[in-house]
Order: C-alpha cells, then sequence, then structure tokens
C-alpha cells in the first residue's frame, strides 16, 4: 500500500532535540496559543528534512526559548539594540522613538508592525507599569516567536506589559473605537536591507513587506489621540510619499522619522 502523504503546513511546532515530558508539554502550549500543530520529535532527531515537506516553517521549543526556523536559517528572540535603548533610558538618555512620539507614563500604544518588538520593548518602559504596548504582526511565525520571547523577557516592574497580536494592521485598525490609542506606531518594511540588524535577512524572509497606504495612514489618524509615528529611511521618498515632512534628529543614524496628529473627524 503506498503511503499517504503529509499535508505541508505553513507552520508548526516541535522540541528541541532533548526531549522531555515538561518540553512536550510546553510546546503544545505555544502551539495551542498561536493556533499551530504540535510535531512530536524523537530524542536527536534532525528537523532539517521536516522544512519543506511537514512544514515550511518551524517553531523550535528548548531550554533557551523558541526558535523559528526555515530552510534557509533559524532565529531567535532577542532583546538586541531595544536592550540597549532600554538602559539608556533608564539612565536619563533620549530615545528618537520615545522623543517623536512624546511617550509618557501611562500611554497606550499600538504597533502596527511589531517585527522584532524592538521599539515595543522600548515604549513598554516609556509608558512605564501604568501603560500599555498593543503589538500587531501579520506574520504568524515572526509574531509567535516575538510573544514567545517577550513572555520569557525580564522587562522590569518600570515597564509596561507588551500584548502581541497575530493580525493584519489594516484589518485591525477598522475594528477599533476613535481615539483607542494615545500613539499609533508604523515601521514599515524598508525596501533596501538596514546590514546591521541581527536576523535581518530572516525577518525580511516572513515579514510584510506592502508599503504603508495613505489609506492605512487614515485609519490610524481616527484610532490615535496624539500622533501617529513613522519610521522610515533616509535618503528615500518613504515619508513624503505619505505627505510626512521628516523630524530633526541626528545625522549619523539611517533613520528618519515622521508624525503626524489625529484626524479632525473621529
Amino acid at each position: 500500500m503506498p503511503k499517504a502523504e503529509v499535508a505541508l503546513v505553513p507552520l508548526a511546532v516541535t522540541t528541541s532535540t532533548k526531549v522531555d515530558a515538561a518540553l512536550v508539554r510546553e510546546a503544545r502550549a505555544v502551539g495551542a496559543r498561536w493556533g499551530v500543530p504540535f510535531l512530536p520529535r524523537r530524542a536527536k532527531e534532525s528537523v532539517a528534512p521536516w522544512l519543506g515537506t511537514k512544514a515550511s516553517a518551524l517553531l523550535v521549543v528548548g531550554g533557551d526559548g523558541v526558535t523559528l526556523w526555515d530552510a534557509e536559517g533559524s532565529f531567535g528572540f532577542h532583546a538586541g539594540m531595544a536592550h540597549l535603548r532600554r538602559m539608556r533610558l533608564r539612565e536619563g538618555e533620549a530615545d528618537a522613538f520615545v522623543r517623536v512620539a512624546e511617550l509618557r507614563a501611562g500611554d497606550a500604544v499600538l504597533d502596527c508592525t511589531l517585527g522584532l518588538a524592538q521599539d515595543a520593548m522600548v515604549a513598554s518602559l516609556a509608558v512605564g507599569p501604568s501603560g500599555r504596548v498593543v503589538g500587531l504582526e501579520r506574520s504568524q511565525a515572526l509574531a509567535a516567536v516575538a510573544g514567545e520571547g517577550l513572555r520569557r523577557y525580564a522587562l522590569g516592574e518600570d515597564s509596561g506589559p507588551v500584548e502581541v497580536l497575530h493580525a493584519d494592521a489594516r484589518e485591525y485598525l477598522k475594528t477599533l473605537a476613535p481615539r483607542s490609542f494615545d500613539v499609533v506606531f508604523f515601521d514599515p518594511m524598508f525596501a533596501k536591507p538596514r546590514k546591521s540588524q541581527p536576523a535581518f535577512d530572516m525577518l525580511r524572509r516572513f515579514a510584510e513587506h506592502a508599503p504603508l497606504t495613505l489609506e492605512t495612514l487614515e485609519a490610524a489618524r481616527r484610532v490615535a489621540r496624539r500622533w501617529v509615528v513613522v519610521k522610515g529611511a533616509k535618503y528615500t521618498d518613504d515619508l513624503r510619499k505619505l505627505g510626512l515632512e521628516d523630524e530633526p534628529g541626528s545625522r549619523f543614524t539611517d533613520v528618519v522619522w515622521g508624525r503626524v496628529g489625529p484626524s479632525g473627524e473621529p
């Protein structure tokens, strides 16, 4: 009798090679949280043959957290530059995002392009324990790896919670009441890779590449109480296409910032 073919799923979860009952329970819980199937793994079994046959990508749960794998590489959540930015913020140094968004204690921030959650982590410190940050990520794989990473990262008592949602910002904004958040933030995928970003190649393979549109910007303005903030790339017309001017900033960075206030009509 011919062997039955196994359907290829976009994303699945499994354990690391050191398989035990506790790790299996944790992996199953991760799968339940993100709505992806669990694939049991034998001790020391390689998952390389699974990629492209059982699943297009895998969340691998191990003692060091959750790692995202595809046929071209892997990425484990890391606080990266956000950790340094948070340290500097605690020491009273300025942060470009915090400055442009005018973030303050108690604010509610909607990050519409969560990605690796770098800016969301900085915002969580800026808004403090009385504030909150909601991060939207259209890619299920990135939402899961960021969400699980944040579950395991100690933001500290001086930071607000970061809630990660697997959602398309264009649709999610339509469900929100007017003036639901103090700040709405977009960091669209740059057309040109930023080489300094760790795991950026992995991010680009999974992230949303559609540019921010005027329609979505207007939807965000309906939701914002204070600012809609957009990050762009220097030496491009990313912001100008949206009718935004560059905010004053450092000439030593490849990032520019734009902002616009709420719309006149709720």
